[in-house]
Formats: C-alpha cells, sequence, structure tokens
C-alpha cells in the first residue's frame, strides 16, 4: 500500500483516490535544519503548510494548496535504549520499515494497527490504533517527540519537558507543528497466538464482554446481509513459533484476501444485486486457523484492495446496542454492502484528542470498494454512530464540526488553546483543520 502522488501535473492524491489536490511547491527535507528552512520560507511567501506521509487518510488532513512536505527522508532509526525500553525514529520512516528493524534488534512495539504502510508521524498524528483489552493505540507508547512548530522552534516534549504539548501532540493532527522524530516504548520481542474461526453474529454480541475480557486483544469482522463473523483473538503465548506457511499465506492473504477480493468487488460494484450473495460467499471463505508469529507478523496483514472509509470510536459499554443498530438499517435499507463491518477495542488513554481520550471504547469501521457510492451507507452509520457519542477516526470519513467535537471532547478547548498559542497565524491550517477545530 503506499500513496498515489505527485504526477506530472503536480497533483497529489491519497492511498483512497477521494482527496485530489496541487500544492504550490513539495519539499523534500533531509534534516531538521532543511525543514525549519522550509517553514520560514513558507512564512515569507504566505503560503500555508502541511506535511503528507502515506496518504492513507480518507479525509483531506494532510491536503494543502501551500507548502508540502513529504518526509520520506526523514527516516531511520535515531537510537535505541535497551535500559529506558524506547527507541527514536525519524518521523517519516514507514512503520513496516521500523518493525522490521525492531524485530532485527530482537524487539517490538507492544501493539499497532492492522496495516503497516503509514509513516510513524502519520500513524500517531491521525490516532491509528489496533485492538487490545489493555494495550492501546499506536500514539499511547509514545515517550517522546520532536516538534517543529511555526516559527521555527524545535521542541523536545516528553511528560518532564514541554509536558502541555506532548499531551496534545500525540495526536496532533498536524495542528500544532511537524514531527520530526518519536521515541516509542519497545520490549523484547514475544510471540502471539493467533486463533482465528467463523463465529455467528447473535453469539459474537451475545459472548462479546467475555470475549474481550478473556483475550488480549480480540476483533471480529461482520459481513452484511449475513449472520456470520469472522473472529480473531491474539494472545503472548510461550511457543514454539509455529507460523503460516508460505503457500497458505499466499493462498489466504494474497490470492483471497487481494486477488479473489478484488474481483468479487469489482463484480459487485458492476452489479449491486449481487453483493448479498458475494458477501454470503466471502463469509463462508474465512476459515478457522491458529498460528504463533511475533508481532508484526500476527497484528497486520497487506490490504491491496482500495476502499474508501468510515470509522467512530464509541463506548466500550454502547458496543452490542450500535451494532444491532446498523445492522438493522442495513437490513431494513436498499443498500448492498460488500465489505465487512470491523469491531476493535482500546483502553481509556490521556491523549486530549484521542478517539479514546478518558473512555474504554469499541472501534466499528465501515468500508466501501473504491468507485462504489459510499455517501448513503456512511450517512445512515454516521447517524447511528454520533446517537452513542461516536468519536470519529481523524483520518477517516465523517462530516462532524468543531462544535460537535467540543461536545464529546472534554478536552478539546485545552486542544484549540495550544493550537492558538502554537500557531497563532493558523500555518498549518487547511479546510479540513478550520472545520474540525474551527477557525
Amino acid at each position: 500500500m503506499s500513496s498515489t502522488t505527485s504526477g506530472k501535473n503536480g497533483t497529489w492524491r491519497n492511498w483512497g483516490g477521494n482527496v485530489i489536490v496541487r500544492p504550490a511547491r513539495e519539499v523534500t527535507p533531509a534534516s531538521v535544519e532543511e525543514l525549519v528552512a522550509a517553514l520560514r520560507s513558507a512564512a515569507e511567501d504566505g503560503l500555508p503548510v502541511k506535511a503528507a506521509g502515506s496518504g492513507h487518510s480518507f479525509t483531506s488532513v494532510a491536503a494543502t494548496d501551500g507548502v508540502l512536505i513529504r518526509p520520506q527522508l526523514l527516516t531511520g532509526i535515531r537510537n535505541i535504549d535497551r535500559d529506558a525500553g524506547t527507541v527514536t525514529v525519524e518521523a517519516g520512516t514507514p512503520l513496516k520499515r521500523l518493525n522490521i528493524a525492531l524485530a532485527r534488534e530482537g524487539l517490538s512495539l507492544a501493539n499497532m494497527g492492522d496495516i503497516m504502510e503509514q509513516t510513524v508521524s502519520g500513524a500517531t498524528s491521525t490516532g491509528t490504533h489496533g485492538t487490545g483489552r489493555e494495550c492501546a493505540s499506536l500514539s499511547a507508547q509514545i515517550k517522546a517527540l520532536e516538534l517543529v512548530t511555526a516559527d521555527g522552534t524545535v521542541l523536545t516534549c516528553s511528560e518532564k519537558e514541554n509536558a502541555d504539548v506532548f499531551a496534545a501532540a500525540r495526536v496532533g493532527l498536524g495542528a500544532l507543528g511537524v514531527i520530526t522524530a518519536i521515541t516509542f516504548a519497545v520490549e523484547p520481542v514475544f510471540l502471539l497466538t493467533a486463533r482465528e474461526e467463523p463465529m455467528p453474529f447473535g453469539r459474537v454480541l451475545a459472548e462479546f464482554d467475555e470475549l474481550w475480557a478473556e483475550n488480549e486483544h480480540f476483533e471480529f469482522y461482520w459481513f452484511p446481509h449475513t449472520e456470520r463473523c469472522s473472529t480473531k483473538r491474539n494472545n503472548r503465548s510461550a511457543g514454539p513459533e509455529q507460523p503460516v506457511g508460505r503457500f497458505s499465506a499466499w493462498l489466504e492473504e494474497e490470492f483471497l484476501s487481494n486477488g479473489v477480493w478484488q474481483v468479487a468487488n469489482m463484480v459487485g460494484r458492476a452489479v449491486p444485486a449481487a453483493v448479498p450473495a458475494i458477501a454470503k460467499a466471502a463469509s463462508h471463505g474465512w476459515s478457522a486457523r491458529t498460528y504463533t508469529d511475533i508481532p508484526y507478523k500476527v497484528y497486520t496483514s497487506p490490504r491491496r484492495v482500495r476502499f474508501v472509509e468510515m470509522e467512530y470510536a464509541v463506548p466500550r459499554a454502547a458496543l452490542a446496542e450500535t451494532l444491532r443498530e446498523l445492522k438493522a438499517m442495513i437490513d431494513r435499507s436498499r443498500l448492498r454492502i460488500s465489505y465487512p463491518v470491523e469491531v476493535r477495542t482500546a483502553p481509556a488513554d490521556d491523549i486530549a484528542l484521542s478517539t479514546a481520550a478518558g473512555r474504554d471504547s469499541a472501534y466499528i469501521a465501515v468500508h466501501m470498494f473504491r468507485g462504489t457510492p459510499y455517501q448513503a451507507y456512511f450517512t445512515a452509520a454516521e447517524r447511528i454512530f454520533t446517537a452513542h457519542e461516536g468519536r470519529p477516526h481523524w483520518g477517516k470519513v465523517h462530516t462532524r464540526d468543531a462544535e460537535y467535537f467540543a461536545g464529546v471532547y472534554p478536552r478539546f478547548a485545552e486542544f484549540t488553546a495550544l493550537r492558538d498559542r502554537l500557531d497563532p497565524e493558523r500555518r498549518f491550517q487547511n479546510d479540513y483543520l478550520r472545520r474540525v477545530l474551527g477557525s
């Protein structure tokens, strides 16, 4: 997965293909000093600035018609501190590269999302998360970060230094400055045993609290137009290591989950009436399996079929009711949904604009194949999510604004006040931030 960026006509587009902009210029700094110079040059020219990573956000959070900062030269590990249990990495480093490098050093992140193509700064700035009973989002694993503010000041932020900035910038939406390095907590590499199996929708909801409590990491996918789910339980293991075989991995993750899935969705897009049958076939195609491997090989999988996504975090206690309402809405509508609905959880954290800020959360993600009309589905789903005080993922499609967020984030005003201090002239402003944070 990579972004489609910077064609010959000077355009930049995101991975989902639903955001296209033409920046006035692009800058690819190779050092913090070059980034500072780029920010000062933009200020002299009166141009706004945004940094764009892999382009995996489905919102226009990274879009600009001013100066687009591309961080692909700001990559690599700066330092590993085994005594402190941390790794400091350049902001443009893809998660995949970080995970591979850590594994070589016998280290690992504790938790991560289900893809690893994003840059570390882009993933954390938008609140990327995996699923976990006690283990929180990628942003919650940050121990320190380096941030260049609008006036070119380089800030080192942690719980002990610039603590107010640290509290907000871990999920900062690019509104406070440009992140140049992140220090993550790491630990000695460990093994996870993944148990995947189908389960009826009604049983998953009836037993959800038990499934969540008994597993370190629990998630499931529900296939609309069916009563079937695919569940996944990940728990630490003493071994031995028993990875998925090379042929089985190719068959499951490349041929079926990407190749056949691409064709099935193309058929569904062309013939919507076929979607329920496709969903039924897909729900039966996810067979039970168990395997044991190092974390990033269990948490993540390739996603080559392009789609558009909306995801909301609701209070974990409201998950079952919210999903029942979503299912009832789909069942009584004329909507044809080929993509499964993904459900994950995260514990409460202390980050101002984290979707799990101050409350244990459940995430419900709805997807549509790229090129398929998604507005009616997402609009109806969003009504349900917001009725439960849902918080949308900052990098995924939603229609909420600053007034709404002020009501669902207790520390929203704290974040916007910090933004006023660090970026009073709105050097990092764009249309998306104007909507979600206010002017």
